[in-house]
């Protein structure tokens, strides 16, 4: 029973105690409260006195009317702040666009400018590429353009805005991009054109057999007196001299090593080589040879070097073209090979 009193006497001790101070704590806010409300009531009188002093101006505002009005005025003050920055901060933004706008605007003049320039281009491409395809037989293929306007670059010349705004000059490059297209097309007909004449001209004794493109003429195919005979005939080749020494002698043409020999009281060491369509060509007097009968050569490779064997009056290469059996004068060969290069 002793320990029941003692816990339920403590239990009151304690609820007492909080209780006594829940009664301070309310009575400390109620206090607050009607000291607050009283100030709060308190009126003062505000008085305008104009300096004509004719009438004065006054009124009675309580504490909680000036500070609600402070408070308001407070709010108005911060809200025109924050939307004067943010105006501040689109103005500016404002300001940068409108300058990248013009520089923008710059770059697109420029840009129509060489679009233009670019348009003049391509007509004066077109019709330098028109007049080598009619000279190979070939046409420009412009089935597209046939198809949009009825021409090659119709669409290109004479394109309209577009309805959906895009930029005319973005239509105009799109139309040339097409045009460029087709025109590769062509220039590979051409190319594949010149690739076989190519082919052709390395079977035909085109190039000049003296390594380097070096060395002068010093006789020419047709009558000649003989330098040793002092007797007019017919002298089959041309004689090609250089005052160099160990200059490269090379084929004029693709074929066969015929005949390699040595000829004491004439040509002296020469080479004979087999081309195709019945072609032939000698080259005589060498010095050296480095090729051998039988032996395969491609137009341009090393046969030897230019020399001063046989009968000769000084170094020199003695060249030769035959068709079959007859002779032809080298030079109609070499000047095709001039004229193509």
């Amino acid at each position: 029973m002793s320990s029941a009193h003692n816990y339920k006497k403590v239990e009151n001790i304690v609820l007492d105690f909080f209780i006594s101070h829940f009664n301070i704590f309310v009575a400390s806010i109620a206090g607050f409260y009607n000291r607050v409300m009283t100030r709060g009531r308190q009126r003062f009188t505000v008085m305008l006195i104009p300096h004509s002093e004719k009438q004065i101006f006054n009124f009675k505002i309580s504490v909680f009317s000036l500070v609600f009005i402070s408070f308001l005025l407070s709010g108005i003050i911060l809200v025109f702040f924050v939307f004067s920055t943010q105006f501040s901060g689109l103005s500016q933004l404002l300001i940068t666009k409108t300058e990248a706008l013009k520089d923008t605007s710059a770059s697109l003049e420029i840009m129509r400018d060489e679009v233009n320039e670019l348009r003049n281009v391509s007509r004066s491409f077109e019709s330098s590429l028109n007049s080598t395809l009619g000279v190979l037989g070939l046409e420009l293929n412009n089935s597209k353009s046939d198809e949009n306007a009825g021409g090659d670059l119709a669409s290109f010349y004479n394109i309209e805005e577009q309805d959906s705004g895009t930029l005319k000059e973005i239509t105009d490059l799109q139309s040339l991009k097409t045009f460029l297209t087709e025109s590769g097309k062509s220039l590979e007909k051409v190319s594949d054109i010149f690739a076989s004449q190519g082919d052709l001209l390395a079977d035909l004794p085109t190039v000049w057999p003296v390594g380097s493109g070096i060395g002068r003429i010093t006789n020419y195919f047709g009558p000649e007196i003989h330098p040793f005979t002092g007797q007019w005939y017919l002298h089959k080749g041309i004689d090609i001299a250089s005052y160099r020494r160990g200059v490269t002698i090379n084929a004029a043409a693709n074929g066969k090593v015929v005949e390699r020999m040595y000829d004491a009281m004439g040509f002296g060491n020469y080479v004979v080589i087999r081309h195709s369509y019945g072609y032939s060509t000698k080259y005589a007097h060498m010095d050296k040879v480095y090729v051998e009968e039988g032996d395969i050569v491609t137009q341009g490779q090393k046969l030897g070097t230019m020399g001063n064997t046989g009968l000769s009056t000084g170094q020199h290469l003695h060249f030769e073209v035959r068709i079959g059996s007859q002779v032809v004068d080298p030079l109609r060969f070499l000047d095709i090979n001039s004229g193509i290069h």
